[in-house]
């Protein structure tokens, strides 16, 4: 019988679950949950319930409306969750793993994964005491609700101690050791219900203040640290022991050591080029996942440069519609209808469609066209 798909959280990821969804036999209906109206997922015929991720009435009514439920976003109430007859994938244990940073990194380290050195900070004396046990910089993070650096404060000198603790304004935190990387990485895993796990190739990540601005795949690497990563990623999986995709963002330092960032326990951005780089994206890969159907291929079948469309700085409004016509590149519009600083409103993919290109030319395409999808304000 065809299942009817759940989703907390319908931006551009749910809107691209919702078309992977729609192109799959096994699901008969989606229905999202979500507090803006009319958002990305509901424009491409998913149904919507307006409202807050961690409302209890909400989530209720959803898993009234679903068969399974799944999350495109981290943010909600386990608790509730947690309660609920219905088949949930990932599992609400494992949601409540990732959802606080400090118990995420908790996990890896105790299951022999690597991670930087870490701490709960309680006040800003501990957070004094730890920052001189690590010396600068350090990151002081928000163990909950962040994304997108949003949450992230680097403390590169004494005077900014005060300044950062006083930022987040009383929230749970917590401290690492700053890796002073040369590069972000991320490995893209899967494991279905019936237990088997894949992962596709690893990618590049190049960010600019805290936010993806674009993905490279695959990461020029050498095969030392593909493997390593690789391996790492299927650790990952196994202790973590839940359905679907989760993107898994690393550093590599400068010894070419590997740590684990963060974990996102849903498709991830930079899985954004499987919509054309791999036979079996990573929207339709959750999927499958979560509905316990076998996996499809993580072959890198093309090349393909991935770069984020972002709301400009000082500007906030609707803005012209974006198009773009040329071989090779193919853009993807969240239909959101209101830019905001540093906001994900789009992506396009370049990709070497013909294996002619190699990626230094994929990257040249890529800064040639990214002025021709800028933002411009309707007025």
């Amino acid at each position: 019988m065809k299942k009817r798909l759940g989703i907390i959280g319908g931006g551009q990821l749910g809107m691209m679950i919702t078309e992977a969804a729609q192109n799959l036999n096994e699901i008969s209906e989606v229905t999202v949950l979500d507090p803006t109206e009319n958002c990305p997922a509901a424009q491409v015929g998913a149904k919507q319930i307006v409202g807050d991720f961690k409302d209890k009435n909400a989530i209720i009514k959803l898993a009234e409306q679903s068969d399974i439920i799944t999350y495109e976003i981290e943010s909600g109430n386990t608790d509730v969750l947690s309660k609920l007859k219905a088949k949930i994938e990932p599992s609400p244990s494992t949601l409540g793993i990732i959802q606080d940073k400090l118990s995420q990194k908790k996990f890896l380290s105790e299951n022999g994964l690597p991670v930087s050195q870490f701490y709960e900070i309680t006040s800003l004396d501990d957070l004094r005491e730890r920052i001189n046990e690590l010396g600068l910089p350090v990151l002081l993070k928000a163990r909950r609700d962040a994304y997108d650096g949003r949450g992230n404060f680097k403390i590169s000198s004494s005077d900014e101690v005060e300044k950062a603790y006083q930022y987040f304004d009383g929230k749970s935190l917590m401290i690492e050791k700053f890796v002073n990387f040369k590069m972000e990485v991320s490995v893209i895993a899967i494991r279905n219900t019936k237990g088997q796990i894949a992962a596709y190739p690893l990618v590049e990540n190049i960010h600019e203040d805290n936010i993806l601005k674009m993905t490279i795949a695959p990461a020029r690497v050498s095969d030392d640290v593909i493997r390593n990563a690789g391996e790492i990623a299927k650790k990952t999986m196994q202790v973590l022991n839940g359905a679907g995709v989760f993107g898994i963002e690393m550093f590599i330092d400068q010894n070419n050591k590997i740590l684990i960032n963060e974990i996102a326990p849903r498709v991830h951005n930079s899985g954004h080029h499987t919509l054309q780089s791999c036979k079996t994206s990573q929207f339709e890969q959750h999927l499958r996942a979560i509905l316990g159907l076998d996996l499809g291929s993580t072959d890198l079948v093309h090349k393909t440069v991935m770069y984020n469309i972002l709301g400009p700085d000082r500007f906030e409004g609707k803005y012209k519609p974006v198009q773009l016509e040329k071989d090779g590149v193919y853009l993807k519009m969240y239909g959101k209808d209101i830019s905001k600083p540093q906001r994900k409103l789009g992506h396009f993919n370049v990709v070497d469609m013909n294996d002619t290109k190699n990626t230094s030319e994929l990257l040249g395409i890529a800064d040639e066209i990214k002025n021709n999808v800028s933002i411009v304000s309707l007025d």
